[in-house]
Formats: C-alpha cells, structure tokens, sequence
C-alpha cells in the first residue's frame, strides 16, 4: 500500500507541490484558531459552518463556477447565522444543530441536480488535492492573510472574552461583536479545508490538533505553537501518505490527527500519575491507644 519509491515520484509533480503548499497553509490557520475555537467549545460550530459550506460548493458545482468560492460563501454564511441566532449560549447548540441538518440536506439536494463527473461529488465530502490549483492556492493564501490579520489584531480581547466573558463585558469589551468576528474566521477556514480534507471532516484539522495540545499544557500560547505543529504533521503527513494508494486524503488526516490526540492523552496520563504519586503523603504511624 505504501510505495516510497512512487511516492518520491508523486512528490514531483506539480500539482502535488501545489496541494502541500495549500496544507502548510491550511494546517497553520487551523493551529492558529484552533486553541481559542476549544477554549470557547466551538467544535459543533465547526462542523455546522463545514456543512454550509458543503452546500455552497455544492452550488457552486451545479453552476460551473468555483467550488472554493462557493464553499467560501456557504461557510461565512453559516457563521453568521450561528453568531446571531445563536448568541445565548444556551441557545448555541441547538441552533447549530438545525444550520448543519439544513446545509446537508440542500448540499445533498444540489448534488442530486449536478450530471457531472461523480468523483466531484465525493470530492467536496472527502477532499481531493488535483482539484487544487495556483489559482485556489491564491485563493487560499489571500483568504488565510486576512484571517490571520484580523486575528492578530483582536486576538488580547478576544482571549480576555474567552477566558472571562462576564469581566470582559464589565471592562467593556465588545464580546458579542468580538464572537460574531470570531465566527466568520471560523467560517472561512473551515471552507479552506473542504479541499483538502472534505466538508464532512475538516473538523479533523480545525479541532484535534488544538485538543491534543490543551491536554498537554495550559498556557495558550504553547497551546497554540503546539497545534500549529500538530496541524502541520497531520495535513502535510496525511497527503503525502495518500499519494501512493491513491486513496482520499481526510482518511489519512483524520488518522495522524488521532493519533496524536492519543499520544497527548497518554501523556497527559502519566504526568497525572506521577504527580500524585509525588503528592501522596507518607503513611505516620498512628499512636497505640492506651
């Protein structure tokens, strides 16, 4: 299944070295967000804004136009549906759930319209790297600069709304528009990856890789270095495992990003274990009684 010799082969070619530079990428902005999207328990609406973004490029497919702008579109949408319809937090899951059963519904039925080649079907559900050219590289790298700017920028009260919503409020910080903006970073970056690894799991680069990391430190600074690299691993290392059996990427993403999530498990196991073996206290002999 795995041929080393093919695989330096496939490594050549053009539109390999096109799908790496879009993972490298990829797996960046997914590490960049992905500590905070943990933090603020946004996994659902990962998975609900892949949806929407399933349906749009979707669409886009039936229409003949690009399917990366169409997933884009869907995406941001959905973002912005759940960042205003699910502002109470009581309110969130629920709202997500009714967004992600709408988006797959249409997406199936839109799919169900296109007559064309079935391997882009399933390409928008799994991912599928010879659809990735310089101009969705472009695309890509444009989308993922602006997202990592306004990160950038709003990230100290974004962090401060995270850690303590109601002491942010009452220091003044916007938190609801701080949400919504955080909401439609998420939005775009997980439309980024439906190329790559699928609209169904693209919450295997989004979330596992930042999961793993918070099993392993608190600080969300290493938190996120180690996501970033965790991404990495799983998007560059995912791709380059799937050139040689020719089988879809997601499979092999989703592999290497459990992996390490139970490799960080595992670890943090065992420091739990060694420090209360260090904490127990030594067992006194208790005076005999009299």
């Amino acid at each position: 299944m795995f041929d080393f010799a093919l695989t330096g082969e496939l490594l050549g070619l053009d539109f390999v070295q096109t799908a790496l530079l879009a993972a490298a990428v990829l797996g960046l902005v997914a590490g960049v967000l992905g500590p905070l999207v943990v933090m603020r328990r946004m996994s659902f609406a990962v998975h609900g804004t892949a949806e929407l973004a399933f349906t749009g490029a979707a669409g886009a497919l039936l229409l003949g136009v690009g399917v990366e702008l169409g997933g884009l579109a869907g995406a941001v949408i959905a973002a912005l549906l759940i960042g205003i319809l699910g502002g109470r937090e009581s309110e969130r899951d629920s709202v997500i759930g009714v967004i992600l059963a709408f988006g797959l519904g249409m997406g199936v039925l839109l799919l169900s319209f296109y007559e064309g080649r079935s391997a882009n079907k399933f390409g928008i559900l799994v991912g599928q790297i010879i659809t990735i050219d310089s101009t969705n590289l472009n695309l890509l790298v444009g989308a993922s600069v602006v997202v990592l700017v306004v990160l950038a920028v709003i990230y100290r009260p974004l962090l401060f709304a995270t850690v303590d919503p109601a002491v942010a409020t009452a220091r003044g910080v916007p938190v609801r528009l701080l949400s919504l903006i955080f909401a439609v970073l998420v939005g775009i970056s997980s439309a980024l990856g439906v190329q790559i690894v699928g609209a169904l799991l693209v919450v295997s680069l989004m979330v596992t890789p930042a999961a793993a990391a918070a099993r392993v430190t608190a600080s969300p600074w290493k938190a996120t270095v180690l996501s970033i690299v965790f991404a990495e691993i799983a998007a560059l290392g995912g791709i380059i495992l799937s050139l040689a059996p020719g089988k879809p990427v997601s499979a092999f993403v989703t592999t290497i990003s459990f992996v390490i999530y139970l490799v960080c498990r595992l670890i943090a196991w065992l420091r739990g274990r060694s420090s209360r073996v260090r904490v127990e206290p030594t067992a006194t002999p208790q005076p005999a009684l009299r």
